[in-house]
């Protein structure tokens, strides 16, 4: 057996305990100070030195000597969701970890517990971070803007992500791997009055459900059936009674591309439409960037070195090269600034009629992909570093 997935089966049922104590209390956003506290914890029982960025929650560990650092990337947000998994270490605070945040801030502490044994054998740093705030695209901003790309400078980085409806022992990646996001609010302004004085009125409903359905004449009419585009609005509000017409309304959505070009035409025409549409019937829209991240890009060659470190972990493994997801990731802030590579691991339950997509209230992982999981990690570190010193 690999001795990294050793060091990791060695330590299975302590992981299986962090991943099922994070699980029940999944925290929202840049500030988790409960989660923040239980990590801290651990690093002090392995007497790891750390440092917190207090007002993004966000902790990093530095393990090993001088030159190069390659960083390892874990985020550990939850999703405002009421759990439905019946588990019994299931949350009930309203939050949830719908998409395996939990299992990857487990899989973190047993690679710093990892790496800690072997860390007089590093040929160089690593630097890992716990991250908050991916789930809104605001931690890895946050933490860059910490510096955690300096002190020591990052030379590559590494993340990965796992899928509960994809096998166990299969990892999927590509050059354009995570789509980019961009999230708009487009507030429409009409008139307010009662609803059997229509004419005395500026209806923003009506508005909307014209701008809505704009938008996705986009995707059917202005772009190419070879372009991989989303739009989606996934919130509409505005009205409080069934007998008024409110002074406003609200439309939030997301676009997803791979394609920069393509996403700044459909930018710009998400406005335009908006704007037309509004004017000719007598209202008027704000619009507002709620986020705004880009594709996450891996670097090819670091990508070959990942793929043969995965298998040393496990032999067996499947890899697909072409797996492309239109779900974003703020992991894509870093492979901006650092050659990357981000796989997505497989988690699925062995019964496949449990399997949901991810940010499902019903979603269940497979705990027995988290010493995998920690294992690709060290052993891509570990062979990144040795191939950097080796030149």
């Amino acid at each position: 057996m690999n001795k990294y997935l050793q060091d990791a089966m060695n330590i299975r049922e302590q992981t299986i305990a962090w991943r099922r104590y994070l699980h029940q209390i999944p925290e929202v956003g840049i500030h988790l100070p409960r989660t923040v506290t239980y990590i801290t914890e651990q690093l002090e029982h392995m007497g790891v030195v750390y440092e917190v960025y207090e007002d993004c929650s966000c902790v990093v560990c530095l393990l090993g000597q001088g030159e190069p650092c390659v960083l390892l990337r874990g985020d550990i947000d939850g999703l405002a969701i009421t759990e439905e998994t019946g588990l019994p270490f299931a949350c009930r605070t309203g939050n949830m970890h719908a998409c395996g945040h939990d299992m990857h801030c487990a899989v973190m502490l047993a690679v710093t517990k990892i790496l800690k044994l072997h860390e007089q054998e590093l040929n160089g740093r690593v630097k890992i971070l716990f991250q908050s705030g991916e789930e809104a695209f605001h931690g890895a901003a946050a933490a860059i803007k910490h510096g955690i790309m300096e002190n020591p400078h990052v030379d590559a980085a590494y993340g990965a992500h796992v899928f509960a409806a994809q096998e166990m022992n299969t990892i999927a990646y590509k050059r354009a791997h995570f789509s980019s996001v961009y999230g708009f609010s487009i507030t429409i302004h009409g008139k307010g009055t009662h609803g059997a004085t229509p004419e005395m009125g500026v209806d923003p409903l009506s508005i909307g459900a014209h701008i809505l359905l704009g938008l996705q004449e986009l995707v059917a009419r202005e772009v190419s059936v070879s372009d991989q585009v989303v739009l989606t609005v996934g919130h509409f509000k505005g009205g409080a009674a069934s007998n008024v017409i409110p002074e406003s309304a609200v439309l939030e959505g997301t676009l997803r591309t791979f394609d920069n070009n393509v996403r700044t035409f459909f930018i710009k025409r998400i406005q335009e439409v908006a704007e037309s549409i509004a004017h000719s019937f007598r209202g008027s829209v704000e619009i507002k960037t709620l986020s705004d991240c880009p594709a996450v890009t891996m670097d090819e060659q670091m990508g070959k070195l990942a793929e043969i470190a995965a298998r040393k972990v496990c032999p067996e493994v499947s890899i697909d090269e072409n797996k492309n997801v239109m779900i974003s990731d703020d992991f894509a802030f870093f492979s901006d600034l650092a050659p990357s590579v981000y796989f997505i691991i497989g988690g699925g339950m062995d019964d496949k009629d449990k399997w949901v997509s991810q940010h499902n209230p019903k979603i269940i992982f497979n705990e027995e992909s988290l010493p995998i999981s920690a294992a690709i990690y060290v052993q891509i570190a570990v062979d990144w570093l040795d191939s950097i010193k080796g030149e």
